[in-house]
C-alpha cells in the first residue's frame, strides 16, 4: 500500500467567516501584518473592513497592492523588500488568485532570499516561510488551499509554476459574502478554472481515493450551480460554488495537474491572457487526448456531466466531453483558440508547445507527451 500525504490549511468557510481574520493573525503571532490585495477588491470595501478588524485586534499593518493579473516576479521582489522594511511578521491576502500567489512569492523571498525564478519547480524552498492568512475573493483559484505559485517571469515571458508544502496557507477563510462584489465575468472564469483543476486532479499520475472525492465532487457542484450563480447571485448557490473551488484546490494541491494547465501557463506567460478563460479552449481536447490513457476515469467524469453513463466507458466519456464543450458555448465564451489569440496566428504554437514541455504539471499528465502531440492538441483547438 502506498503512503499518501494530504496538505491542506486550516479553512474556516462560511457567511461572515471574514470576521475572524485578525484573531487568527493574532493567534499565529503576528503583531504587524503584511496585507496584499489589489485595486478592485479595496474599492468594493473588503481591504477597509479588513483594515478596521485588524485596528480593533490591536494589530498594525503594511498595505501592498501593487499587483496585476498574472503577477510578475518585479511585483513579489518589491514587495518582499516592502515586507522587510516594515518589519512585518505575518503576510494576509485578500482576492483573487493573483494576489495570493503575489503574498506566497513575497513571503517565500522575504524569508528565503534570492530571485523567484530560483525556487521555479518542485520543492526548492529551504527555510520557513512567515505565516500566511488568505481570503480569497473568488470560488476558483485554490490559491489559498494548494501547494502552488504561478509568478510570471517577465524576462522569459514565462508562467513559472512554484510547488512546495511550505506554500500552503496557515490559514484560508472563505467567505461566499465576497463573492456577492465579484464581477460576472470573474465569477465565470474562476469557476471554470476550479473545474478544470478537478478534472485534471481527478486524471493525474498521483491522484488518490483521497483527491478524487474532492475532484468529483467539485466537478458535480460546479456543473450545477455555475449557471445558476450567473442568473441569481443568491448567497445560497455562491456558497456551494465556493465549496466547490475549495474541494477542487484540496485536490489539485494534492494530485497536481496535467497537460492542460502546462499549456495554459506557457499561453498566460507569453500572451498574458485570462487564464480561467483558456480553459474552455483546451480542456476538450486534452480530455480527448488523454482518454485512451485513463478510459474509466474519464468515463466517471462523462458520468457526472451528463447524468448517466452509458453501458460502454469510451461512449461515455466520449458523450460527457461533446456535452462539456456545449455546456461552455451556452456560457457565452471564448471555446476556440484563434478567438482568445487576437492578432496571433498558429506560428506562435511551436514556442508555447515548446515552453510547456517544461512545466511541472505535465509530470503528471496520465498520458506521457510529445512535443508534436501537444501541436496536435492546439490544433484541434484551433
Amino acid at each position: 500500500m502506498n503512503v499518501l500525504k494530504f496538505s491542506v490549511p486550516e479553512i474556516l468557510f462560511g457567511e461572515g467567516s471574514l470576521g475572524y481574520a485578525a484573531l487568527c493573525a493574532r493567534r499565529l503571532g503576528g503583531e504587524k501584518v503584511f496585507l496584499v490585495s489589489d485595486p478592485g477588491v479595496k474599492q468594493v470595501g473588503w481591504v477597509e473592513k479588513l483594515t478596521d478588524q485588524l485596528r480593533r485586534e490591536g494589530l498594525t499593518w503594511a498595505y501592498f497592492d501593487a499587483v496585476v493579473a498574472n503577477p510578475r516576479d518585479v511585483q513579489v521582489i518589491d514587495g518582499a523588500r516592502h515586507y522587510r522594511e516594515a518589519g512585518c511578521d505575518v503576510v494576509m491576502a485578500i482576492g483573487g488568485g493573483s494576489p495570493m500567489d503575489a503574498a506566497k512569492g513575497i513571503a517565500m523571498v522575504a524569508s528565503n532570499g534570492g530571485r523567484v525564478q530560483d525556487y521555479e519547480g518542485a520543492n526548492r524552498i529551504q527555510r520557513p516561510l512567515p505565516p500566511m492568512v488568505f481570503i480569497p475573493s473568488t470560488a476558483g483559484s485554490g490559491a489559498d488551499i494548494s501547494q502552488f505559485a504561478i509568478i510570471t517571469d517577465v524576462e522569459r515571458q514565462v508562467k513559472m509554476s512554484i510547488i512546495s508544502r511550505t506554500l500552503v496557507p496557515n490559514i484560508s477563510i472563505i467567505d461566499p459574502l465576497l463573492l456577492t462584489t465579484k464581477p460576472t465575468d470573474l465569477v465565470l472564469s474562476s469557476a471554470i478554472d476550479a473545474l478544470s483543476h478537478a478534472v485534471e486532479a481527478y486524471t493525474s499520475t498521483i491522484a488518490s481515493t483521497l483527491t478524487d472525492v474532492h475532484a468529483l465532487k467539485a466537478i458535480d457542484l460546479i456543473m450545477k450551480t455555475l449557471p445558476m450563480a450567473l442568473e441569481e447571485r443568491s448567497l445560497q448557490v455562491l456558497e456551494k460554488l465556493s465549496s466547490a473551488g475549495t474541494s477542487a484546490g484540496m485536490a489539485f494541491s494534492n494530485a497536481s495537474l496535467g497537460l492542460d494547465h502546462a499549456l495554459a501557463h506557457s499561453l498566460g506567460g507569453k500572451l498574458d491572457l485570462a487564464h480561467g478563460l483558456i480553459h474552455p479552449v483546451l480542456l476538450p481536447p486534452v480530455m480527448r487526448f488523454n482518454q485512451p490513457a485513463c478510459p474509466e476515469k474519464m468515463a466517471d467524469i462523462g458520468e457526472i456531466i451528463l447524468g448517466r453513463r452509458y453501458g460502454d466507458d469510451g461512449d461515455t466519456a466520449r458523450a460527457g466531453i461533446e456535452r462539456l464543450e456545449e455546456f461552455f458555448a451556452e456560457l457565452n465564451i471564448a471555446t476556440r483558440l484563434r478567438e482568445i489569440l487576437g492578432t496571433a496566428d498558429r506560428a506562435i504554437l511551436p514556442p508555447i508547445c515548446r515552453m510547456a514541455q517544461s512545466d511541472a504539471c505535465l509530470i503528471t499528465n496520465p498520458r506521457p507527451t510529445t512535443l508534436e502531440e501537444m501541436m496536435a492538441v492546439c490544433e484541434a483547438a484551433w
